[in-house]
């Protein structure tokens, strides 16, 4: 197991369109959670005023933007990560994608998406893939880990058949996360999900969670709820 704080190994997902908002969520978690996504929405609401407002409350801050271009265009964009003390960074791609993400860095781990959680078979069907879920997300991790990738973005699901064929020396976040598979959740589109006791069981460093904590009457409580499925996680692993 690796030697990570229980109050980074949750992820919060700031999925929201206005940065005040977002501050205020970061100020009311980061007594529980030290560690933060912005994706897409608050990134393009905020820039980079968010990101360096959660770095500089000395906390961690991975940029979720899927990076997915040609090869120079996603170098270059990594490069724009250089100096701003970001944790993680996500990327799509081919080889000479995930090469170009890979040699521009510098001290941003690289995580590899593989297949969204909000994909199932059916969807995977759809868009012409005769393999199935885990199939292609353990073909597209074993590439993405030996182009120099640190670390895989993949549902609890897969995260187990990951360790078993790939080992232990990487990095596995997981999204899709729901407190005791509380599934009454309004407007939920992710469908791969797990609690964060199975997913650490099955292999997970990290788990990124964010409207089961927001939409809570008790965010805090929740929180606490959610370390508390990952340290039986983590007891259930010491024990094996």
């Amino acid at each position: 197991m690796k030697d990570i704080p229980l109050n980074e190994r949750i992820i919060f997902a700031l999925d929201f369109s206005d940065p005040e908002e977002a501050k205020k969520w970061i100020i009311k978690l980061e007594s529980h959670v030290k560690f933060f996504k912005v994706g897409l929405q608050l990134f393009l609401a905020g820039w980079w005023p968010i990101i360096e407002y959660i770095v500089g409350r000395n906390n961690k801050v991975m940029v979720d933007l899927k990076f997915f271009d040609i090869p120079e265009t996603v170098g270059l964009a990594i490069q724009q990560l250089k100096d701003r003390d970001i944790t993680f960074a996500t990327i799509h791609g081919n080889k000479p994608i995930i090469e170009a993400a890979v040699a521009e860095k510098n001290e941003v781990e690289i995580l590899a998406v593989t297949v969204l959680t909000s994909f199932d078979e059916s969807d995977m069907r759809d868009m012409g893939f005769k393999r199935s879920i885990e199939d292609l997300v353990l073909i597209r991790s074993r590439k993405a880990l030996d182009l120099g990738c640190d670390g895989i973005v993949s549902s609890a699901h897969e995260a187990s058949a990951l360790r078993k064929e790939l080992g232990s020396n990487f990095l596995v976040v997981t999204p899709g996360i729901r407190p005791g598979l509380n599934r009454e959740i309004e407007n939920d589109d992710q469908k791969r999900v797990a609690t964060a006791t199975r997913a650490i069981i099955n292999g997970a460093d990290y788990v990124v969670i964010g409207r089961p904590i927001s939409t809570s009457p008790d965010p805090l409580h929740t929180v606490q709820t959610i370390q508390k499925e990952i340290e039986i996680g983590l007891a259930s692993l010491s024990i094996k």
